[in-house]
């Protein structure tokens, strides 16, 4: 049975219902999509674009973080690499000049050494990172998100 808590709803009207049906509740949550962005870069506003355009055709709704305004802490980016089956090395940006300053190309650091760096320095993070569930995409390029998804 689906409970729901929701306003002016009549304490008869959730008594009336079968307790034995099996039916899926229709209010039950979808996966949650939470888009890790910086708002300036041009390849977050494509998938913000797209994923506004597919909220209005198939009613996909998504959370935005600015990460440099609400950082990533090292667990969750831990989690985000695990969630895109990626080594932490392949989601730096090594065009960027703090990649550069730290010697990062030449360095033979672990995932955790890395994610530290990244941690400190979110210019250092590739960029936007879409989450659903279990599963997470970079979106480099933005076809990443579109299969994540299931989008056309």
């Amino acid at each position: 049975m689906c409970f729901l808590l929701v306003y002016n709803l009549k304490i008869a009207d959730i008594l009336s219902k079968d307790a034995n049906k099996s039916e899926e509740c229709p209010y039950k949550m979808k996966d949650k999509i939470t888009v890790y962005e910086k708002p300036s870069c041009s390849k977050c506003r494509e998938v913000d674009k797209m994923l506004r355009e597919a909220g209005k055709e198939k009613g996909i709704d998504y959370d935005k973080i600015n990460y440099y305004v609400e950082p990533l802490s090292a667990a969750k980016l831990t989690e985000l690499l695990k969630k895109m089956n990626m080594p932490a090395r392949d989601l730096l940006r090594t065009t960027e000049a703090v990649y550069r300053e730290l010697k990062l190309a030449k360095a033979d650091l672990s995932d955790k050494e890395i994610i530290a760096f990244m941690v400190k320095h979110p210019d250092l993070i590739q960029r936007p990172i879409v989450e659903k569930g279990d599963k997470a995409a970079l979106g480099r390029p933005v076809e990443n998100i579109k299969a994540l998804l299931k989008l056309k």
